[in-house]
This record gives structure tokens, sequence and C-alpha cells, in this order.
């Protein structure tokens, strides 16, 4: 991971209050927190951090928005769709140097006093990959008809007719003699 100062936040010089951040994140992010492999691109996400400094903690709240390309998981075509989603962190100071506390919380993060500075990219990857929805389709038209390639929809229609199976001889004789176990109920 290179290494990047727009994504630090230098937490000892703020007084306590909110401050906010915005941040502009696109494929260039992506390839700096090395993520080369990914099955979408063209990302565009806008993500605005309020950042709420305590005496002991620090409340975040990251605000994600904007668009991504992605291949239609019904039609295979690639569309934009859009990004929104909103995460809470908690970061809590510990007296120690190893921040290895565990708590059950995801949501809340240990730190040490001694570290001056907040490197939030790795949050921020993990926040616009978290907005992705995991199913991926063309919206609907305005008419109502779908918005996947017409000439892919025809096709799977087609080969959804074709996939009835065909009957086993293995099981024939089997049938018959559930046909004759149910006639014999029915005579007593």
């Amino acid at each position: 991971m290179k290494h990047n100062r727009e994504f630090e936040i230098a937490w000892q010089g703020l007084k306590p209050g909110v401050h906010t951040y915005q941040y502009e994140l696109n494929d260039k992010f992506l390839n700096d927190q090395e993520q080369k492999e990914r099955d979408f691109s063209d990302l565009d996400a806008q993500v605005t951090l309020r950042f709420d400094k305590k005496n002991n903690f620090f409340l975040c709240h990251f605000d994600v928005d904007g668009s991504v390309t992605v291949a239609c998981d019904r039609c295979g075509d690639d569309f934009k769709i859009r990004l929104w989603d909103e995460f809470d962190l908690v970061i809590k100071l510990t007296g120690t140097e190893e921040a290895d506390e565990v708590d059950d919380d995801a949501d809340v993060v240990f730190i040490p006093r001694s570290e001056t500075v907040i490197d939030i990219s790795n949050w921020l990857y993990e926040f616009i990959m978290l907005s992705i929805p995991l199913q991926r389709v063309h919206p609907d038209k305005p008419d109502g008809t779908s918005g996947c390639n017409p000439e892919a929809m025809k096709l799977l229609n087609k080969l959804s007719e074709q996939t009835e199976e065909p009957k086993n001889d293995i099981w024939k004789g089997l049938e018959a003699l559930k046909e004759d176990k149910t006639k014999k109920r029915k005579t007593k």
C-alpha cells in the first residue's frame, strides 16, 4: 500500500468538536490501495467524514455517495450503479503501545495514544466496497420494461424453456410399485 498523507488526520492538533473532511475517490485510489483485480470500474465516489473529537475517543461518521460501473448479473452488459451508504466508527485511545484490545463490536477501533496521526484510507476502501450492492441488475426503464439487453434476455428465455429434464428409465419400475401401494390402501 502506498503512503498518502491526504487520508491522514493529525488528531492531536485538533480542537475538541466536530471536523468535516471531504474525499473524492476514483480508480487511482483503488490502485494506490493495491487493488488491481476487481469486478467494477470507473469509481466516482464522494465520501464525507464527520470527525467528532472527544477527550478519549473519536466518533466518525462516513457518508458515501457516487457511482461505479459494474456488469449486470442478468445480461452481462456494463451499467452505472449508484453508491449510497453511511457508516459509523468509534476510535478509542489506549494507554498502551499495542492496540490489540479485543472487542466484540466491529465498529470500535483501538489505537495507542502515541499515534499522532490516524490513516483512514483502509476504512475508506472498506466502506466503498461495502457500498457496492451484491445484486447488480439493470434498473427497469420508466415504462416498466427491463433495462437489460433485449437480445440477452431473449436468449435466456429460450434457454430456460429447454431445461426440461429427460425421464430416467431406472426409476420407471419404482413408480409402478408406488402406484400399486396406493391402490391397495384405497381398496382396504
